[in-house]
């Protein structure tokens, strides 16, 4: 079952629900909501205020080169993924303040047959990476899209818009097959997760879960709905990025690239191992190919797999689903995002590559 904040809102016919269409969320903000939006602040003032004062200590420790590493790894996918995460946040926003709930629903095929490869074809649409399907995503969850529908807009839309593929033709000069395989691949993973997400129990431990929605604004223009929900989907998924840059930067420094090389022959494991490098290494979808193109030692099946494992499922892309949809979720949902972008992969690049 999806539970979501679709699921509690009035019937048509209600009083109220004209109200509660307008709001985007219907009601004034709960003392327990503004209460969380203000300990957020609090945290991420008191993050910045104790790093000013902890400098000398912190410039002592860059001192180290695994540290520095660290540092450089953190920051670099932080900046990276944030102004993207911004932008699926603000599109998240948007459609909470400007569009009536169960409208998006009735754009989409009931079968999920239909609904699901129409999701993933339309995430064509959107300019960005994977850190900014997420909040996009959760957004559809809540206003009524059937879970497997908005999953595969997830998985699809960092991964074929326009903008990664033509990274991907730029990093591929002349390889226009590459371009080709990784869309293929990419569309055909995000629809195959779909459709297998769609064939679940109802209920099933791991479902969907909206575990908490974004606050309304009490003052009910549609500006103020926007400002909320910006301020709150910002505040929540951020913090999960975080954490995920984090985990991506310390295992980038653990891990040694010597193993990498030492598979980099073995046929399909080397698949296996591009694909966990990619899980690792947390790259954006518009710079992945051509850190794919630099790994020539590798096959370009094996290449293809870092290219289409990358923005269906990374450590950072894990925490932000988690803090999303529910930890139970995740754990089930990356394995099986994981087996199905490999499979994709080896099969379209033996097919195209």
């Amino acid at each position: 079952m999806v539970r979501s904040a679709a699921d509690q809102s009035p019937a048509p016919g209600a009083p109220g629900a004209r109200a509660a269409a307008r709001d985007g969320a219907g009601g004034p903000v709960p003392a327990d909501a503004a209460g969380r939006r203000d300990a957020g602040v609090i945290v991420v003032a008191a993050v910045v205020v104790g790093a000013a004062v902890a400098r000398p200590l912190l410039a002592g420790l860059l001192d180290h080169a695994a540290v520095a590493n660290w540092a450089t790894i953190f920051v670099a996918i932080t900046v990276q993924a944030m102004p993207f995460l911004a932008l699926g946040v603000a599109v998240s926003a948007a459609v909470a303040a400007y569009v009536p709930p169960g409208a998006l629903p009735r754009l989409l095929p009931r079968r999920p047959a239909l609904a699901v490869p129409t999701a993933a074809a339309a995430g064509i649409a959107l300019p960005g990476c994977e850190c900014g399907s997420v909040p996009i995503a959760g957004r559809l969850v809540d206003q009524g899209v059937a879970a497997p529908a908005a999953l595969a807009f997830l998985l699809a839309a960092p991964a074929i818009n326009p903008v990664v593929l033509v990274a991907t033709a730029v990093a591929f000069p002349h390889r226009p097959e590459v371009v080709l395989a990784r869309f293929v691949a990419s569309l055909a993973a995000a629809i195959a997760v779909g459709l297998l997400w769609a064939r679940r129990r109802p209920g099933a431990r791991g479902d969907v879960e909206r575990r908490r929605a974004a606050p309304a604004a009490s003052g009910g223009s549609r500006a103020a709905v926007l400002l909320a929900t910006a301020q709150h989907d910002l505040l929540h998924a951020g913090g999960f990025l975080i954490v995920g840059a984090a985990t991506a930067a310390t295992l980038q420094t653990v891990i040694p690239r010597a193993a990498l090389d030492a598979v980099a022959g073995a046929g399909p494991l080397s698949v296996v191992a591009l694909a966990v490098l990619a899980v690792v290494m947390a790259i954006c979808s518009e710079a992945d190919a051509f850190i794919a193109a630099s790994l020539t030692q590798f096959s370009l099946t094996a290449r293809l797999a870092f290219m289409v494992v990358g923005p269906m499922v990374d450590v950072k892309l894990i925490a932000l689903q988690a803090g999303t949809f529910g930890r139970r979720f995740a754990v089930r949902f990356a394995p099986l995002t994981l087996a199905v972008a490999i499979l994709c992969s080896l099969v379209v690049g033996w097919w195209l590559l």
